[in-house]
């Protein structure tokens, strides 16, 4: 995916600012492929029947396949010039997710930190993951790194920092 217009700097945000990202429901498709690809194949996530002998009844999504969607639901809530992911603290797993739940996040500017003259910030969000009925069922810091206003001026390559951050991943 190409920036757009649409596609705000680090210049554009302030602190305090909030969005709130479009929903997805979770399938037990997506429950199984992630189980394929984590290689996490807890009977918590995939076995229905093990599952009746738990607290939740049902099996539940894993929790890291929750943090990835909301990750990916974060890119547009705002749409941002982001150059690197950097990093996370403070993330809290604070209830289930469960097949059919549709998730949200709430994503609120909490510090801006200006880099290379302009051409580059990090942000540290405050990121809820919220299910349909409007629980938090994850929540923590994330730090991004985005490009600024005089990046685009400049006409510059992105950072070697954000390239050697974005080839280790």
């Amino acid at each position: 995916m190409s920036y757009t217009a649409n596609h705000l700097y680090f210049d554009d945000v302030e602190v305090g600012q909030e969005w709130e990202s479009p929903g997805r429901t979770i399938t037990q498709a997506d429950i199984v492929n992630f189980a394929g690809l984590s290689g996490d194949f807890n009977p918590i996530h995939m076995d229905h029947e093990f599952a009746q002998g738990t607290p939740f009844r049902r099996p539940i999504a894993h929790g890291l396949l929750i943090l990835s969607v909301g990750s990916g639901l974060a890119i547009h809530s705002p749409a941002m010039r982001t150059l690197a992911f950097l990093g996370i603290r403070e993330w809290n797993f604070k209830a289930p997710v469960f097949i059919g739940d549709t998730i949200r996040v709430r994503a609120r500017v909490l510090e801006k930190e200006v880099r290379s003259r302009g051409k580059r910030g990090i942000i540290t969000w405050q990121r809820q993951v919220i299910n349909q009925g409007g629980k938090v069922v994850q929540e923590g810091i994330t730090m991004t790194m985005v490009e600024g206003r005089a990046s685009s001026v400049a006409g510059d390559d992105p950072p070697a920092e954000a390239v050697a951050v974005l080839g280790s991943t």
